[in-house]
């Protein structure tokens, strides 16, 4: 270890961290040793910043380790925080030991400074507080494959008396997971402690891999349905915390993690983590909502606040839309949940809207938020006379923001209907009130004034891009005159900027905007994917051509978003080629969810999308 003394022997300006120079290191360990916890939580901080910058480390933090090893001895206070950053600094894959990249790597020094100062740190696992004992487990976890032979021994049997002796049932949990990592076989699996259990049950579901043992199982249903109590849940590598490191466990096997989702909820769903694990799966496997909404439907009456009851309310919102027939319990109790006068009503009606439960409409009426509105909209366009009149009332009422976006937003499902919203739409257009969503619906809607088309033509030539788009695509949609359109896009197309966004608003031009094609052509050969894609799909519409198009498109289909936005723009071209079959198959048949959602979004999974995309086109194929 180093003390603070010798923090100049150490040329720190020579050195580098995430921002540069470490010059600004010798300080902040300085700030370690200050009464003020403040001062030194702040410190504390800035080196997980620096020296440790999500997940990468520098030529700077192997020296800073012998003096972060002294600081976790003696500084007043922090000396978990400065145990775990210290073991978070030398996490390594074990194969990357065999690399041929390992020596030399900032992360094989800080694995060797680390080795070197342990002696001195094995007392942190005889610390009064159980914080300091646990963190002191994971440093040693951290360098247990490194540590030589004359070390090893000693550091086995202080981690050894931890298991046996120590008062605090998690961590002699955690001393059993670092003798696994030394090799050491015991019997926890027989141990009366449930902690000590759980632990063993997680490592045995490690090593063996999905399915999981059904005895692993069981174990780890009965033993990991209540939290520890402690507020010290420090990750193991890879993980930000032990909870994250259960649930992504479980997750793999998603029939092994609903039977112990379900058993974690009929035991009162402790900290939500039954419901939230139901969850996980549900985001990760494919064809899980039906089992994932019945699990969270007996988890509602255990969420031990309106926040949490709100939470879970929301993910069966996001969900619901997938089961072709919502179950009358659930919507039931969404109904009951939606007469609430707390933070729970909203999401409750907004998921019994998505579950087309007749009687939304008419509690949406009662609490016609924008959000509650533009749902009603879509899962219900029929009610087009009972919800026009209340969004053209609230956008009158001066809504602005997400909030004006929403409502505007919420007419488009109403077709020829939402004309009788065009005053508001106006007015929106006047103020600058989600100007660029009520241009687009001007410009669907087709009723053509003098007043409307002057207002588009001045917005289209806005210092606003997206408004400039918007509004000279909406005046040649009422007026087929395509100069402003064009002078319009001439000018974003050749201004420097995310030039796709103004690309994908072009359909409605076709063939107009043929002179545009010597600004898209280019494009279809730009570095960032999107900009390709969205050239691909401009020159289909504008050319009718796919000689261009299709190679780029083919070229970008794949399980990301972009990738999902070029299948599209592929199918709209009628021409999807033979060879992308087994990539289409790949979409349809994987078990597991290939994109990723937002429960807010509210707009459909992307990865059904994908599926059913896939399907749809090798059935046509």
């Amino acid at each position: 270890m180093k003390s603070p003394a010798e923090l100049d022997n150490v040329q720190w300006h020579a050195l580098t961290h995430a921002y540069g120079s470490a010059e600004d290191v010798p300080e902040l360990i300085r700030a370690l040793y200050q009464d003020d916890e403040e001062t030194a939580g702040e410190a504390i901080y800035e080196l997980y910043g620096n020296i440790h910058h999500q997940g990468t480390v520098y030529p700077a933090s192997a020296p800073a380790v012998p003096f972060l090893a002294h600081a976790a001895r003696h500084a007043p206070g922090k000396r978990d925080e400065l145990l775990m950053l210290l073991a978070v600094l030398a996490d390594h894959d074990p194969a990357y030991v065999d690399s041929p990249r390992w020596p030399g790597s900032s992360v094989a020094a800080i694995c060797a400074e680390l080795c070197r100062v342990l002696p001195d740190l094995l007392p942190c696992l005889r610390d009064a507080e159980r914080g300091v004992r646990r963190a002191a487990l994971r440093v040693v976890a951290a360098v247990a494959e490194l540590l030589p032979a004359e070390l090893r021994a000693s550091v086995v049997a202080e981690v050894d008396g931890l298991y046996t002796t120590d008062p605090v049932p998690a961590v002699r949990a955690d001393a059993m997971v670092v003798l696994a990592r030394f090799g050491r076989e015991t019997a926890a699996l027989d141990s009366p402690l449930p902690e000590v259990r759980l632990a063993a049950a997680m490592l045995g579901a490690e090593r063996s891999g999905p399915p999981y043992p059904a005895e692993l199982v069981d174990f780890i249903a009965e033993d990991g349905a209540e939290p520890d109590p402690g507020d010290d849940d420090f990750p193991w590598s890879g993980t930000s915390t032990q909870e994250e490191q259960l649930t992504r466990l479980l997750t793999r096997d998603p029939v092994a993690g609903l039977a112990v989702a379900a058993r974690w909820i009929a035991a009162g769903d402790l900290g939500s983590r039954g419901s939230w694990l139901a969850q996980e799966i549900a985001e990760t496997w494919r064809d899980q909502e039906p089992e994932v909404l019945d699990l969270l439907l007996a988890a509602l009456p255990h969420q031990k606040d309106a926040r949490a009851l709100a939470g879970r309310l929301r993910t069966i919102g996001h969900w619901i839309e997938h089961l072709p027939e919502p179950g009358a319990d659930l919507r039931d109790a969404l109904h009951r949940y939606a007469g609430a006068d707390d933070e729970t009503a909203e999401p409750a009606l907004l998921a019994l809207v998505r579950s087309r439960d007749p009687r939304a409409p008419e509690l949406v009426l009662r609490r016609p938020s924008a959000q509650l509105l533009a749902a009603a909209a879509r899962h219900f366009p029929e009610a087009a006379d009972e919800l026009i009149p209340v969004i053209r009332r609230e956008l009158a009422a001066g809504a602005t923001g997400n909030t004006g976006i929403a409502l505007v937003g919420a007419l488009a499902p109403f077709g020829a209907a939402a004309r009788r919203a065009q005053p508001e739409l106006v007015d929106c257009l006047k103020t600058g009130r989600a100007a660029i969503v009520a241009a687009r619906q001007l410009g669907l809607i087709g009723i053509q004034t003098q007043e409307i088309t002057d207002l588009l033509c001045n917005a289209a030539q806005s210092t606003d891009s997206s408004l400039s788009a918007a509004a000279a695509v909406a005046h040649y949609q009422l007026t087929g005159n395509a100069s402003a359109a064009l002078r319009a896009f001439e000018e974003l197309l050749s201004a420097r900027g995310q030039t796709h966004w103004y690309l994908s608003s072009l359909q409605p031009l076709g063939s107009a905007a043929a002179p545009l094609l010597p600004f898209i052509e280019p494009l279809l050969g730009a570095g960032y994917e999107w900009t390709r894609m969205a050239a691909a799909e401009a020159h289909h519409w504008i050319t009718g051509s796919t000689d261009r198009a299709v190679p780029v498109l083919v070229e970008l289909v794949g399980p990301t978003p972009v990738g999902l936005r070029a299948l599209k723009a592929l199918a709209a071209t009628g021409h999807v080629p033979q060879a992308l079959s087994p990539t289409l198959r790949s979409f349809f048949f994987s078990p597991l969810r290939l994109l990723t959602d937002s429960p807010l979004s509210g707009q459909g999974h992307p990865d059904e999308e994908l599926r059913t995309l896939a399907r749809t086109l090798l059935a046509a194929g």
